[in-house]
């Protein structure tokens, strides 16, 4: 298994090496890039703090409006003092990392010893490892990252989802659980959430069923000046809003209830698992075809927004602050208004059934398999490895992921406190009136980590926000999820993850442009048939052929 890596290997470096000498001129010369091969170091040398102050490089993002050097953030502060190790970064912002990045790994000039925050794809990690530009790292993860290694051996599903189809791991995870199976947090993605005070304004309960959701959004247009009157909104009301195609702002939940009751709530890959094992595409589903009527016949009746095919964040969050919204979309309606308190979450609607798909991937938690790279310009790939590995560590991984204690300035995510056993313990300080994902992004840096179960109330409280979502879970929504299964977060081989990725550029633009296309003008069963025959041509049964084959191969082991 790795001499056929390492012998694709060394042309692949030769090459890169070649190149590089010709646009290393003024820059990093008589750099020997690193070929892969596992380099040995003696332990002791890779104690913290080292013996002397070290200097590496990384490539990291950071959210815009936010700190840009990462040296000026705490987290990175107290970690070089803890190590003594300097690492000197290049920063990206966030919404430019997608193009940066891509510039970034082609050149070797300026590639940095490890990417922090790389979010790589599988075709990207396997096509970077192909191309020599990353190095293989179970070895050093064995050797030398005690902290990672454990939660490998106590979860070692999270060790067979980071290693590829020839035993090779090219990226260190991010983990994050939070609840477990149905309860896990990553269930729901977009949950849907409605005006409580508006329904009891108008005398209503919260509906239950696709005709009484239909009533209930009716009464808010009809009632629209007694509303703005009653709750002194500036703007025009509006019924429901969201964001059509746009992660957890779609109103996908909604079609839940349609059909069999799959849904479409991997917008990504629009597959679900059947109960016999079997992969199919959500969005060729009887279901699917009702549901999306249904939600044209809603937007024909002025109950959704107008807007929602075409707004962005910034909009979307700016009319729900308003208060205009009787229902909306997202992760966290915290994100979306500021009557936190006058909103509950809306609970699965009954239509021809009542079943709630759970996200795919997520009864494993939270996993992000190509969160941080090492690359082929390390010289010391195994003290790399040793100082990421402090990210791992129980105590610190809860600070990378949300943010941290003892700054100076006016907020702190976590005050310091103590556990049971009298041990410091990472306590989450209360939000208050600010929003969970602004706060956060001023002092967290992500990149690879490991928040476990078994941390809450030892080495960290479980956040607020987190709980009263996990609570959401379990009491709105878990009692209806009747699937059995979800697609599994599978490694595959660079041939099949890139004929997947081939196949999908067309597959998944023409299932969501009719989805918005049809809520909004609605269509016919000639469009519907067509709309078959286009996926046949562009290779949808090709593509649940690949996922049944790893569903196959997942369950087989």
């Amino acid at each position: 298994m790795k001499n056929r890596f390492y012998a694709k290997m060394t042309a692949a470096v030769l090459s890169a090496a070649m190149v590089f000498s010709l646009a290393a001129c003024g820059g990093k010369e008589n750099v020997e890039l690193n070929n892969g091969e596992f380099k040995e170091v003696d332990p002791s040398t890779l104690q913290f703090p080292l013996a002397e102050k070290t200097t590496l490089t990384g490539m990291i993002s950071y959210p815009a409006n936010t700190e840009s050097n990462p040296n000026n953030r705490t987290i990175f502060k107290r970690l070089q003092e803890k190590t003594n190790v300097e690492i000197e970064w290049t920063a990206i912002q966030a919404d430019q990392w997608g193009d940066k990045i891509t510039l970034s790994m082609a050149n070797l000039d300026t590639l940095t010893d490890f990417v922090f925050t790389a979010n790589f794809s599988d075709n990207d990690l396997l096509r970077y490892a192909d191309q020599g530009v990353i190095i293989p790292l179970e070895e050093y993860i064995d050797a030398y990252m005690p902290n990672l290694k454990a939660v490998f051996d106590k979860y070692p599903e999270y060790r067979k989802m980071s290693t590829d189809s020839e035993g090779h791991i090219w990226a260190l995870p991010w983990i994050e659980q939070l609840g477990s199976e149905k309860t896990a947090i990553q269930t729901v993605s977009e949950m849907s959430f409605i005006n409580k005070k508006w329904l009891d304004f108008l005398g209503l309960d919260v509906p239950e069923t696709t005709e009484e959701f239909e009533q209930t959004l009716a009464a808010f247009r009809d009632h629209a000046s007694e509303l703005q009157a009653e709750f002194k909104i500036d703007g025009s009301i509006i019924p429901m809003s969201c964001i059509v195609n746009d992660g957890s702002q779609d109103p996908a939940i909604l079609l839940n209830g349609f059909g069999e009751g799959y849904g479409d709530n991997d917008q990504g890959r629009h597959i679900a698992v059947t109960d016999d094992l079997k992969v199919i595409c959500t969005a060729t589903q009887p279901g699917f075809k009702d549901g999306i009527a249904w939600l044209h016949s809603l937007y024909e009746e002025g109950l959704i927004d107008p807007e929602a095919f075409t707004q962005d964040w910034s909009t979307y969050v700016s009319k729900g602050k308003s208060g205009r919204y009787g229902v909306c979309f997202s992760w966290d309606d915290a994100n979306i208004i500021d009557d936190f308190e006058g909103w509950v979450p809306l609970p699965v609607l009954t239509a021809d059934t009542r079943n709630l798909t759970p996200e795919n991937g997520s009864f494993t938690s939270g996993y992000d398999r190509g969160r941080c790279v090492v690359t082929s310009v390390a010289q010391n790939p195994a003290l790399i490895c040793a100082w990421l590995d402090q990210m791992y560590d129980p105590f610190q991984s809860p600070q990378n992921n949300w943010g941290t204690y003892g700054e100076d300035d006016g907020f702190d995510i976590f005050e310091l406190g103590k556990n049971d056993q009298g041990e410091d313990m990472l306590v989450h300080a209360p939000l208050g009136d600010a929003s969970p994902v602004e706060v956060r992004e001023a002092e967290s840096v992500n990149g690879p980590l490991a928040v476990l179960d078994e941390y809450y109330d030892v080495y960290v409280t479980c956040p607020d926000d987190a709980q009263y979502r996990l609570d959401w879970i379990e009491q709105y929504y878990t009692p209806d999820m009747h699937t059995k299964y979800v697609y599994p977060n599978v490694f595959m081989t660079q041939e099949d993850t890139e004929e997947l990725a081939n196949l999908q550029t067309d597959i998944t633009k023409t299932i969501n442009a009719k989805r918005s296309d049809w809520i909004m003008n609605g269509f016919t069963d000639d469009d519907w048939n067509e709309y078959l025959d286009d996926l046949d041509a562009y290779g949808l049964n090709d593509m649940l052929d690949i996922f049944q084959k790893y569903l196959d191969d997942y369950y087989a082991e």
